[in-house]
């Protein structure tokens, strides 16, 4: 979780032309249908055929805009990873004026983001294992929300909030790789789950425990 977008975290544009107008309305009709069709059936069964049809272009139009519709989701997921990103904003910053309220609403405004789009982020999960790029996408992404966490968890700790302990980086793996886990479960209904009314509170009770003992 990070309010700052670095240059290696920007989203890369996924079509075959060097350059699209953001306000390009086909384009945006090909990844609300996806994100729309997500809702209804698995990534797998989407057919580049449905992503035309929805969109109301013939399946060559939308070679002019994707290459795949591996690239169509990679779209979706740089948007939901822009989007949280700016929804987090600058609350790291002012953690010192409140923590508990700072991080709750740090966790809060990640779960809102991700539950807006949560067939999205599903998808993402489901394919990571077989889609290298989007693997590789996420990982860059962890990585960074890992850091910015890793540096929060340090200030707090040098002006005396926190008490040393653990390694600030593997406690902010942990955590994060946790709340990715239970969000999961928790939009998935896979297995045990966290209802989605409590979620914001548990996973900020574990954070509060971990950094602050």
């Amino acid at each position: 979780m990070t309010p700052t977008r670095t240059a290696a975290g920007n989203p890369t544009p996924r079509g075959r032309r060097a350059a699209r107008s953001a306000g390009d309305e086909r384009e945006q009709a090909i990844l609300a249908t996806a994100e729309r069709l997500l809702e209804q059936r698995a990534f797998t069964d989407i057919s580049i055929d449905d992503l035309a049809r929805g969109a109301g272009i013939s399946r060559p139009t939308f070679y002019f805009y994707f290459p795949s519709k591996d690239a169509v989701l990679l779209t979706l997921l740089d948007r939901v990873i822009e989007e949280a990103d700016a929804a987090a904003g600058d609350v790291l910053d002012r953690l010192a004026e409140d923590p508990r309220a700072r991080w709750r609403e740090l966790i809060d405004r990640f779960h809102r983001t991700f539950g807006a789009h949560r067939a999205v982020v599903l998808a993402c999960a489901q394919v990571r294992g077989t889609n290298a790029e989007v693997r590789r996408l996420w990982a860059t992404v962890m990585e960074r929300w890992v850091q910015a966490i890793e540096t929060a968890i340090a200030a707090e700790r040098r002006r005396g909030a926190a008490p040393a302990g653990l390694p600030a980086r593997d406690l902010a793996i942990a955590l994060n790789s946790m709340n990715e886990r239970v969000w999961y479960a928790t939009f998935a209904g896979d297995g045990p789950s966290v209802a989605e009314r409590d979620v914001v509170d548990v996973l900020l009770d574990v954070w509060l425990a971990a950094i602050y003992r």
